[in-house]
């Protein structure tokens, strides 16, 4: 379940009649949990509560209905209770179907209310459905209120109207729900005279049943685009309780007033959604919400797409908001500094030109607003107006209504501003009629020209629309100008990895690289936006910030992408290292993500964020960082065919290319009927990835050409290496079909079968893991080529493998398949730097590498997908994980590195000076020769 449903859930929950039995069972449902689970804590089977009434549900909840009057002695109880503490229950709960309380167990926070009140604190218990809960919506949830309703309402709409579900009327229906957003807002914030003039009019001149619903939206709609000094003259005439609406234009309710027909159940629905508090709208959360709404593929998602406001600023505070900040600091009291910050202030433009329903343009508004409130307060000048105009936040939208909704948050945002800093009184008084400026194009933001958007210099915004939503918008129209001042990009573009896109994308992505890359087609869609940017600095004073999946930075991306974006000119001024960047989505189904800031004008110390081991951000200085996001010179980092310092060499495994005859499932190992001499001849362990990482099976025949003729002896046998032959001659490839005449062989071999063990590692694994898969594979195991092996190689290069410097490496340079990592020998293992090693240090890394291999023995059959799972791996397992971290980096630099930053960038430091070492002997070799 979703945000929105759960809300849905546990507010028909609180309108029904208390059920003590029934309630915590009913609680529960409301989350998520599924009817089976819930019988059996019904039937007390998996009941371990030790308080009376009380449902305890492992890792999840205590909770007990209790007598009246007695809600907090029994919360009490519920905190001290055992069961609680050996469940490891998350949150513990009380009612007596009056009042409820409830407490989150390990930050402490709790919440007591009357228990008809509790849906209001649904986002306090959001973790009970897996979902990571975001401060904002437990604060305020009527953010994510309002988004249900309204998405009820629009569903029930269009099942009403399907004509306005086609691609021909989307817009009409789109324009219609913004707004009724605005008339929602503007009557619980005094906008509209009268406290919920709209919905009471509504209410008062339309049937119960909804059949004339609609003439009356549409005479409300029509009143608010006539002045009221013209009203007495329109045709036809405004009816007397109209009259009470104001004149807002703007766009807004210009053109077309026709409205959707109504049932009773849409009325019912609207009423519902106007009596919710309009007043606590939170713009940069809502607009993310209802534009899910909207899009027939989000709304199976609805709610889920809000990010977070402390995730945004980890873009705008570096990009420049940190900056206006000390420079606030520095003018203290002096009124000269101070005018003088004002004044840059009101010149700088921030541009998203991929902005959605406006979120980072909403919160970059309203921390400005704040900033400028502190230099008026400083300055005594708390009566001015403000001079940060909307039309310095511009975004570019590809969607119709997303663009939309993205000015109406920065429209709604002002006017909380302007509340906040200057009062309700004057808020109002210079709010309506709304700006018919558009400041938010609707387009392309791949195909458009940035500076025909935002040129550097001058003012003004020339498009006036007569109607915000109807009129194309032609971008040589649009002079959207600053003079003199800076300007900041920001968003989130959109990621698409290169199998992700189809032709339209490819032929936006040709726009930009076409004649600058040869293999642009590789690229990840983000890409572009990067692309864009650079080029666009070159002709501004601008400066950027993406959030962009960690791909852009890893892998083959990095050779792509990054020497074009640094031959404009362009540096990474600033960068935030892999992290969450989550949503409401349940089960943190957030995606890995970095930020990566660019300009061409950098000052001082580039400054790099990254999570620390301990979960704490840190930043480093420093004097730059590379496309790889790490604190270092960059590095063109090539793949290498032998291993740079002292490690073995490392293969990837054999391939049969047999059309499955030569591998065997222990059943089929079975049916071949093979003596027990045969079969230890002839049989062998195959291994791969998922047999690695999941102890799976599989066994392959492996003949020897001294020992072929027994093989083809054996009926059974003989019968696959013939199916062999046969599939090899039938393929159209000459190499294979030349392989047909050695049926009895792997087609691509890379051991030699007597080895007396392998160092095995996955090609692909989960990124979930704190550590790489790695096993040691005994004799007689053949390997399967999804895997790399180190063949008879000291045990020591295991530690190297299991170690987290390795997985930091591995992680950065060789990029990922969708978000699993993916292991490379030429990539990954070649170019790992490993100092030179003494042979205390291999002794010790050879120790610990054996002491990965006992613990997990200990829990033997436990896989290493049972093993290493993060929430459930064994402490002696995890100790022995550490204490092998501990013992390599200590070789590196005689203590644990503090984070990932710190390892890569002294892995990258490294890494350079030993490719330059191996160079120099090559270049003196290289000017001995005569001529």
């Amino acid at each position: 379940m979703n945000a929105v449903e759960i809300e849905a859930a546990i507010s028909e929950l609180s309108f029904q009649p208390f059920d003590a039995a029934e309630f915590p069972f009913a609680f529960l449902a409301a989350f998520g949990h599924k009817d089976t689970a819930l019988k059996r804590l019904r039937a007390g089977n998996n009941n371990a509560s030790d308080v009376s009434g009380g449902v305890l549900q492992r890792n999840n909840i205590h909770i007990a209905v209790c007598e009246a009057g007695t809600v907090g002695e029994t919360l009490k109880a519920l905190r001290a209770s055992l069961a609680t503490t050996k469940a490891k229950a998350k949150f513990i709960l009380a009612s007596d179907g009056q009042t409820l309380e409830a407490e989150e167990l390990v930050s402490g926070e709790t919440i007591a209310c009357d228990y008809p009140d509790f849906p209001n604190h649904f986002g306090f218990f959001l973790p009970l459905a897996g979902i990571s809960t975001i401060k904002e919506i437990k604060d305020n949830p009527i953010d994510v209120r309002a988004t249900g309703r309204l998405n009820k309402l629009y569903v029930e709409l269009l099942n009403e109207n399907p004509g306005w579900a086609k691609e021909a009327r989307r817009a009409d229906m789109n324009h219609f729900m913004a707004r009724l957003v605005f008339c929602f807002f503007a009557e619980d914030t005094d906008i509209f005279n009268g406290e919920g003039l709209f919905t009471k009019t509504v209410e008062q001149m339309s049937e119960r049943d909804g059949s004339n619903t609609h003439e009356v939206l549409e005479t409300i709609f029509r009143a608010m685009n006539i002045k009221v000094v013209e009203r007495a003259d329109a045709e036809p005439r405004l009816p007397n309780w109209a009259n009470g609406f104001p004149y807002v234009n703007g766009g807004l309710f210009s053109g077309s007033t026709e409205v959707p027909r109504f049932t009773r159940i849409a009325r019912t629905y609207l009423l519902h959604t106007g009596n919710l508090n309009w007043k606590q709208i939170n713009p940069d959360i809502f607009g993310s919400m209802i534009q899910a709404v909207a899009d027939d593929e989000e709304r199976g998602a609805l709610g889920m797409h809000y990010t977070s406001v402390p995730n945004i600023l980890k873009v705008l505070n570096p990009l420049f908001l940190d900056d206006l900040r000390a420079q606030l600091v520095e003018a203290d009291d002096n009124k000269i500094k101070l005018l003088n910050l004002r004044k840059r202030m009101a010149r700088i433009r921030v541009f998203d030109p991929a902005c959605g329903s406006g979120n980072f343009l909403v919160i970059a508004y309203k921390q400005m607003r704040e900033i400028e409130s502190e230099i008026n307060r400083r300055r005594g000048e708390l009566q001015l107006g403000s001079e940060i105009p909307l039309t310095n936040y511009r975004g570019i939208e590809l969607r119709d209504f997303p663009a939309e909704i993205a000015r109406l948050a920065l429209i709604i945002a002002e006017f909380q501003c302007d509340v906040l800093y200057r009062g309700q009184k004057d808020a109002l008084a210079e709010f309506l009629p709304l700006d018919a400026q558009n400041w938010i194009v609707c387009g392309n933001a791949l195909r458009l020209d940035w500076l025909s958007v935002c040129p550097p210099t001058g003012l003004g915004v020339k498009l006036v629309a007569d109607d915000l939503f109807c009129t194309p918008l032609n971008q040589s129209e649009i002079d959207f100008t600053n003079e003199g001042g800076e300007t900041y990009i920001c968003g989130n573009p959109p990621y698409l990895g290169s199998r992700e896109q189809d032709k339209s994308h490819k032929d936006d992505l040709k726009q930009v690289f076409q004649g600058q890359a040869e293999n642009w087609k590789a690229l990840d869609y983000v890409c572009g936006w990067f692309m864009k940017a650079a080029e666009y600095g070159k002709a501004t004073n601008s400066a950027t910030a993406f959030v962009t999946t960690n791909s852009v930075c890893q892998g083959q991306q990095v050779p792509l992408l990054w020497p074009l974006i640094f031959a404009t000119g362009t540096e990474i001024f600033f960068a935030h290292t892999s992290f969450k960047w989550s949503n409401l989505a349940s089960h943190n189904a957030g995606v890995t993500v970095v930020i990566v800031g660019l300009t061409r004008q950098p000052t001082g110390d580039r400054k790099l964020f990254s999570v620390s081991d301990d979960g704490e951000t840190a930043v480093k200085k420093t004097p730059t960082i590379n496309a790889y996001l790490a604190p270092a010179k960059n590095v063109e980092l090539s793949p290498s065919n032998f291993p740079l310092g002292e490690q073995a060499n490392m293969q990837k495994g054999n391939y049969p290319v047999d059309g499955g005859c030569l591998l065997l499932s222990h059943s089929e190992v079975e049916k071949l009927n093979l003596t027990y001499k045969q079969e230890q001849k002839f049989i062998r362990p195959f291994v791969g990835s998922s047999e690695i990482i999941h102890g799976s099976q599989r066994f392959c025949l492996w003949i020897e050409d001294a020992d072929l003729a027994e093989a083809e002896a054996i009926e059974s046998v003989n019968e696959r290496i013939e199916g062999v032959r046969r599939m090899r001659l039938s393929s159209k490839k000459e190499a294979t079909q030349k392989s047909a005449q050695t049926p009895h062989r792997f087609d691509e071999i890379r051991q030699t079968g007597s080895e007396s063990y392998a160092i095995g590692v996955p090609v692909h694994s989960s990124e979930n893991r704190e550590w790489l898969p790695v096993d040691l594979l005994s004799y007689p195991t053949i390997v399967y080529g999804s895997a790399f092996a180190l063949f008879d190689a000291p045990v020591w290069n295991m530690a190297l493998i299991a170690s987290r410097l390795h997985l930091a490496w591995v992680a950065t340079v060789c990029g990922k398949l969708e978000t699993r990592y993916r292991y490379s020998n030429t990539l990954g293992w070649n170019t790992f730097p490993v100092p030179l090693l003494t042979e205390q240090n291999k002794a010790d890394m050879t120790a610990c590498a054996e002491e990965i291999l006992l613990a997990r023995e200990v829990h033997f059959p436990a896989t290493i997908a049972d093993l290493y799972d993060p929430d459930n791996m064994p402490d002696n397992l995890r100790r022995a994980h550490e204490r092998n971290d501990e013992v390599l980096e200590r070789i590196y630099i005689g203590r644990r590195f503090k984070n990932d930053t710190e390892r890569l960038e002294k892995l990258f430091d490294l890494y350079t000076k030993m490719t330059a070492a191996k160079a120099k002997p090559a270049m003196k070799a290289t000017r001995g020769k005569k001529t």
